[in-house]
């Protein structure tokens, strides 16, 4: 399955893990399925067996003084079970710590919301999921307001936050732009936007970022207003890089 060139790496990564978890699942039951036909395959021909040993008929004696006994019916031997294959998850990285930075503020939800949905059963309701997050609110901004909710706690005796998509809202209320998109589309179009000093990588994350906020969604926009910015050095490697 191919995927946008902009899907962020943390869905790239974990697309890749489901796969793999999919892949390993589908053979786990082919070997369970090829296990239970053995066992009921040789369940089936002892069953067989003993029932030929029970309906059979009674040997004739010569003498009615002689005391018969029916043959010793053996008992089926046990089938060995199959040995269990143990599959022991791969260990998922932890969320970043979130320092309030624009540029971090929506891969840092995206990364805590993946690793919910990747392990649920470590959790058992929306307030742990909203205390694990609250442990990577290190940075002096953010700490602040992780620390005014628990101080919120402690006087009334009640946590503000409710419910996980109740975070989701108070999270982006707090660290997103109030009009992201409207900033997004200003900083695209100054003539000033640029590479400056970023690394190409980080230019392009940081474009990325920007061009989901503005919701530019034309591959022909998307290009020019990137190749735009780039220096004019880069600008002139790319025009002259070999196509095809």
């Amino acid at each position: 399955m191919s995927l946008p060139v902009d899907t962020p790496p943390a869905i790239t990564d974990a697309l890749g893990y489901l796969q793999h978890h999919l892949q390993e699942l589908t053979e786990r039951q082919n070997a369970l399925e090829h296990t239970i036909n053995a066992t009921l395959t040789g369940l089936t021909a002892q069953l067989q067996q003993l029932t030929q040993l029970i309906t059979a008929p009674t040997p004739t004696v010569a003498s009615p003084l002689i005391p018969t006994s029916p043959p010793p019916v053996s008992s089926p031997s046990p089938v060995p079970s199959a040995p269990s294959k143990q599959w022991t998850r791969p260990k998922l990285p932890s969320s970043p710590d979130f320092s309030g930075e624009w540029s971090s503020r929506r891969a840092f939800l995206n990364s805590c919301m993946l690793y919910l949905r990747l392990v649920p059963e470590q959790f058992t309701c929306d307030k742990e999921k909203i205390f694990w997050t609250l442990v990577f609110f290190k940075d002096r901004r953010v700490a602040k307001w992780s620390e005014n909710l628990f101080r919120q706690e402690a006087d009334t005796g009640i946590f503000s936050i409710r419910s996980w998509t109740d975070f989701e809202q108070q999270f982006q209320s707090q660290f997103f732009p109030v009009n992201a998109e409207v900033d997004a589309i200003n900083t695209l179009e100054r003539s000033s936007y640029y590479q400056g000093n970023q690394t190409v990588d980080d230019y392009l994350d940081s474009f990325l970022i920007l061009a989901s906020d503005a919701r530019y969604t034309d591959p022909q926009t998307l290009v020019v207003k990137f190749r735009h910015g780039l220096k004019l050095n880069v600008q002139s490697q790319i025009t002259t890089m070999p196509f095809g």
